[in-house]
C-alpha cells in the first residue's frame, strides 16, 4: 500500500508498454471502457477500473485515487472541444473538493488549520500565510490586516462558506497529469524545423480537439487543480506498428517533389518518455516526444519495404493523390514539419533507444 499509485487512462499498446516500466515500483490502475479487458489487465499486474470518459458518472472513483495520471485516451470523434479531457479533469478533482467542503462545514478556518496542519496563529514575518489566517501587515502601527493568500501565493476569498473555483484544498496535493497529445496541432509548417514554442494552427477537427485538451489542462494547472505536462507525439512505430499492410495493398505515396517531412518515435521510447515525464515533467510544459530523424513520408515507406523485402510503394503526384487516396490518410500528406527535441534531451534527460527509424530497422536484419 506504500507504493506510489499511477492511473493510466487509455491503456492501449503504449499504455501496456508503460505498465512494463512502472509495474516494479508502482501500484497501477487502468481505466477501461471494455469490461472484457479486465482479465488481461489483471494478468499484467494492473487493477482495472471500468468507466467511460463519455459517461461522467462512471468516473466517480477516480478522484483522489492516484497522485499520478497518464492520460493517453484520444478525444471523441466529433466536435471541436475535447469533452473527454474535461470530464477527466472534473473527475480527478471532484473527491478532494467534496472532502474539503465537508471540513469547512464542521470547523472554523483557524481551528481547522490548527488541528490538521498544525499551523501557528502567531504573526510571522511573511507575506504568504496559510489559508484563512489573517496576520498584521509588517511594520503597521494600526494592525491592519493584509489580504490573505494561499501558500501558493494566490488570493483566497474573504469568507469561506464553501469552495470557490480557484480554491485548492491544502490537504490534497494536485495530481500530476501527463497528457499524450499530437504534433498535428501545428498544422502544415512547410517542412521547417520547429520547437515547442511554435504557435499551434490545427488544420482539421481532430487536431482542434487536441488543442482543446491542451488548453483545458493548462487552465486547470493555472488554477492549481492539477499539474499537467504535455507530450506532443509524431508518428508512432514498432514491430507491430509498421505500414506493411499499406505496402501490401500498394497504396501510393507522393512523388519526392510533392512529399512531406514527417517525424517518428518508437513505441518503447515513447513509453519511456511518458514515464519520465511523471517525475521530471514541468507543469504546463510541452515536450516533443520525437526521435532525431526528419525523413520524408515516402522515404519512411521505402525503408520499411527494403527492410522486409517487399515492393516499394508506387509514387504519384499530389493532384493524383487527391483523387485516389482516402481523405483521412490524405490529411497526413498535407502537413510537413520536422521536430526539434532539445527539451526531451536537456530537461528530461532521455536517451533514445532508437534515435532514428533506420536504427530500429537495422535490428531486424
Amino acid at each position: 500500500m506504500r507504493r506510489p499509485r499511477v492511473l493510466i487512462v487509455g491503456c492501449g499498446d503504449v499504455g501496456m508498454r508503460c505498465v512494463e516500466l512502472l509495474r516494479p515500483r508502482a501500484h497501477l490502475y487502468a481505466l477501461t471502457s471494455h469490461p472484457e479487458r479486465c482479465t488481461e489487465l489483471r494478468a499484467a499486474g494492473v487493477s482495472p477500473l471500468v468507466g467511460d470518459l463519455d459517461v461522467r458518472r462512471s468516473l466517480r472513483r477516480l478522484g483522489g485515487l492516484a497522485p499520478t495520471v497518464l492520460h493517453l485516451a484520444p478525444p471523441q470523434k466529433d466536435g471541436e472541444l475535447d469533452r473527454r479531457t474535461r470530464a477527466l479533469i472534473a473527475a480527478l478533482t471532484a473527491q478532494p473538493l467534496r472532502a474539503a467542503r465537508a471540513t469547512l462545514k464542521t470547523a472554523a478556518p483557524v481551528a481547522r488549520l490548527r488541528r490538521l496542519r498544525g499551523a501557528s496563529m502567531r504573526p510571522q514575518p511573511t507575506n504568504i500565510v496559510p489559508d484563512g489566517v489573517h496576520r498584521p501587515t509588517q511594520g503597521s502601527s494600526r494592525g491592519r490586516m493584509r489580504k490573505p493568500v494561499l501558500q501558493t501565493g494566490r488570493p483566497v476569498p474573504r469568507s469561506l462558506p464553501g469552495i470557490g473555483k480557484r480554491w485548492v484544498n491544502p490537504l490534497h496535493a494536485a495530481p500530476r497529469v501527463v497528457y499524450a497529445s499530437t504534433t498535428g496541432v501545428y498544422g502544415d509548417c512547410g517542412g521547417a524545423w520547429i520547437d515547442e514554442t511554435r504557435p499551434v494552427r490545427p488544420a482539421n477537427p481532430r487536431a482542434q480537439r487536441r488543442v482543446s485538451a491542451e488548453r483545458l489542462l493548462r487552465k486547470a494547472t493555472a488554477r492549481g487543480s492539477i499539474a499537467a505536462s504535455v507530450a506532443r507525439i509524431p508518428g508512432i512505430y514498432a514491430g507491430n506498428r509498421l505500414p506493411l499492410a499499406r505496402l501490401e495493398k500498394r497504396t501510393p505515396a507522393l512523388l519526392d517533389v510533392d512529399d512531406v517531412y514527417t517525424s517518428h518515435i518508437h513505441a518503447d521510447d515513447l513509453a519511456a518518455i511518458l514515464v519520465r515525464m511523471t517525475t521530471r515533467g514541468r507543469p504546463a510544459r510541452v515536450v516533443h516526444a520525437s526521435d532525431d530523424s526528419g525523413m520524408k513520408m515516402g522515404e519512411y515507406f521505402d525503408a520499411v519495404a527494403d527492410a522486409f523485402g517487399v515492393a516499394r510503394a508506387p509514387r504519384i503526384s499530389r493532384d493524383a493523390a487527391e483523387q485516389q487516396i482516402d481523405p483521412m490518410l490524405l490529411s497526413f500528406m498535407r502537413e510537413s514539419r520536422r521536430l526539434i527535441n532539445r527539451r526531451l534531451k536537456e530537461e528530461l534527460r532521455v536517451r533514445l533507444r532508437y534515435p532514428s527509424v533506420d536504427d530500429f530497422l537495422a535490428t531486424l536484419e
